[in-house]
């Protein structure tokens, strides 16, 4: 029977992606000068799954250029070779190789040939350097004219093709599992298997591959230590080169630096022995990869939807029985009252699926620092705090764009040259730091650097030479958000990093659309801080019914700022521009909700009815209505996907006596 492969590319692929970030990050963070051997374990792992798929599905490209990245790293961890800052940038230009290769296969995206041969040719030369490392002097590494024969007594480890027999005895496990070994396992040489008469499986594998190998393969599924690994004998001439038999001793660096001794067999080890923590970190792993499962994104936003009508079909009954006598139907409406205690625990459950914690965005942004810190030639260090912190997956995916712009703005234009910040007294490293924290119903990322801080004066020569209406005495916050106008650039030289007055006025207009804002903190000489407050979730939302004439809108909460009934002598007309009121010695516009939306309302003159009074983006203003119908948790449907887009609405909600409310846009109102 032919086995359809191409049904499991999207799990290689989403595995592959999670595996070459985790790459990734443990390059950046790693210490060159001594780096932790199970940072470098998990890189060889990361590659050599990386591998062991691609050879899977015959993806013989990636193949081929993990088979040289995993030779190198394997040389590394055993410390026959030194790290050094030219590997580790090898590492990363072959990460960014190997995404494109995966693009290449999965979504049919151009590939740069060149670009894989370089890097193949710069993993083969690094590989091949004759610059190896010597060994700690507590521990030399003996050379292989040192180590001694075997004992006559002891199987030969290699055959004359320099093959070893490895038996591999599994304990009790589905057959699912045998055959995946058997797959994984076949990937390093021949095996043959056999089932002994309490049904377990036996391997016997020969292969070149160091045994290693072989225990991180099964150690992805299953524990090594119910592994039984042991030498069947071959055939190997009398001159075979002991060296080959070192090749399954386990890592040289834990040989006695006394004297040579003969090479035991590595399964003649404990697990521990030979590679010490990993039975404890793959064990953590296997836990991890047991308690989740990968499900797909349309799935959880239909199990999101129709939990939203769950919960409006569940208003919809609270509505009905509250005409009800509460004596004749206390059992109903006790009932009514705990069904909605559950639909509530029941809601913010689901909600919980589609939360991600910031780590997905921040794990980004360390390369892109590193690189874009080398080509402007600064030194950079870039820390992250409440990476935990968790947002709505949808606002993940929007906010990536604006950050980034923030970061590399915070590169280019905050943090300063070496010599300059060390001529102000500074370390020559500044300093970059991206936090998120939970605040109320929000989630509030912060990208803070301690550069120069923003230039005041030349912000505003720079918006007076743009003609925008600016003055001298200008409070600090109006002048700062100066930087978000469109068009508005600081930079003297336009480069391929800034200048062309292009991001941050974006940044502002995609903050604004998901329901956030944007705040700017700036001292100079200290430093710039800026801040975006964004709701933890679009979906649901808590929100003020209006009502004006028979219509019933939703004002999101976040933008109220309070509301009141304003006396006649407050509201002033301004020839040609509309209304404002005073509002504590404040003139607001006044927004007269019945005339954008060409409704007959029941008051005409604001002194009888309500103004609330909403803020956005730093702006205020009153908007008319002609009563408080109450607050209320809404399910947010889009507007736009089944109807039209509506200029002043955002979206639209069912209420609980089944009518449809429009949701009020506020930012562009104000605006």
């Amino acid at each position: 029977m032919t086995i359809d492969m191409s049904q499991f590319y999207q799990v290689f692929f989403d595995e592959a992606d999670e595996l070459l970030a985790e790459m990734e990050k443990l390059l950046l963070a790693i210490d060159v000068t001594d780096p932790d051997s199970e940072d470098l374990n998990a890189i060889f792992r990361a590659a050599h799954s990386i591998k062991g798929g691609a050879a899977t599905f015959g993806f013989s490209d990636i193949t081929e250029v993990t088979h040289t990245l995993e030779s190198l790293l394997d040389r590394i961890r055993k410390g026959e070779m030194a790290l050094t800052p030219d590997h580790v940038d090898a590492f990363l230009v072959s990460k960014d190789v190997l995404t494109m290769l995966m693009g290449g296969h999965h979504h049919g995206t151009a590939v740069d040939e060149p670009a894989v041969a370089s890097v193949s040719t710069r993993l083969a030369a690094l590989s091949n350097g004759t610059a190896a490392v010597a060994a700690p002097a507590a521990a030399p590494v003996p050379a292989p004219a040192a180590i001694e024969a075997p004992p006559a007594d002891t199987p030969p480890a290699a055959d004359a093709d320099g093959n070893f027999h490895i038996r591999i005895e599994l304990p009790d496990v589905p057959q699912r599992d045998v055959d995946a070994l058997a797959t994984e396992l076949g990937l390093l040489g021949t095996i043959t298997q056999e089932v002994l008469a309490d049904k377990r499986a036996v391997f016997t594998l020969v292969t070149r591959e160091s045994q290693d190998d072989i225990v991180a393969i099964c150690s992805f599924v299953l524990d090594p230590d119910d592994l039984k690994i042991t030498h069947t004998a071959a055939s190997a001439p009398a001159s075979a080169p002991v060296a080959a038999a070192a090749e399954v001793a386990p890592a040289v660096e834990t040989a006695p630096a006394v004297e040579a001794v003969p090479a035991a067999p590595a399964a003649s080890l404990p697990t521990e022995a030979r590679n010490p923590g990993r039975r404890a970190t793959d064990k953590e792993a296997s836990s991890q990869e047991s308690s989740s499962i990968r499900v797909g994104v349309e799935k959880v936003d239909q199990l999101i939807n129709l939990v939203g009508e769950l919960v409006i079909t569940q208003a919809m009954i609270e509505q009905r029985i509250l005409a009800l006598d509460p004596l004749i139907h206390e059992r109903l409406l006790n009932s009514a009252n705990q069904l909605a205690r559950n639909t509530r625990d029941l809601q913010e459950a689901v909600m919980s699926i589609r939360m991600m914690p910031m780590d997905y965005v921040f794990s980004r942004f360390p390369r892109m620092v590193r690189d874009l810190a080398t080509k402007l030639g600064k030194k950079v260090e870039i820390i992250t705090r409440g990476a935990a912190t968790e947002l709505d997956k949808g606002l993940i995916e929007r906010i990536v764009d604006p950050l980034t712009h923030l970061v590399r703005n915070s590169v280019d234009h905050g943090i300063e040259m070496p010599d300059k910040r060390r001529t102000a007294g500074k370390s020559e490293t500044g300093k970059l730091t991206l936090s998120a924290a939970h605040q109320g119903g929000n989630i509030v990322i912060e990208v803070t650097d301690d550069g120069g801080g923003l230039n005041r004066e030349r912000i505003l020569a720079k918006a007076m030479q743009q003609g925008l209406n600016v003055s001298e005495s200008m409070p600090d916050n109006d002048v700062w958000q100066l930087i978000f106008a469109p068009g508005f650039s600081t930079a003297e030289i336009v480069t391929d990093v800034s200048g062309r007055g292009v991001g941050m006025d974006v940044v502002k207009r995609n903050i604004s659309a998901m329901g956030g804002t944007v705040e700017i903190r700036s001292t100079p000489g200290s430093g710039s801080t800026i801040s975006i407050s964004l709701p933890l979730t679009l979906a649901i939302l808590d929100g003020m019914s209006v009502k004006v004439g028979e219509e019933v809108y939703i004002l999101p909460l976040g933008y109220v700022v309070e509301s009141l009934q304003p006396e006649a002598i407050d509201v002033k007309e301004i020839a040609g521009q509309g209304k404002v009121v005073k509002v504590r010695e404040e003139y607001l516009p006044l927004i007269m909700l019945f005339e954008l939306f060409d409704i007959e309302p029941q008051h005409v003159n604001p002194a009888n009815g309500i103004i609330v009074i909403l803020e956005a983006d730093g702006k205020k203003a009153a908007l008319l209505v002609d009563g408080l119908v109450g607050q209320q948790q809404v399910v947010v449907k889009n507007l736009e996907s089944n109807f039209r887009k509506v200029p002043g609405i955002s979206g639209a909600t069912i209420l609980g006596d089944g009518g449809v409310s429009l949701i009020l846009d506020v930012s562009a109102l104000l605006r």
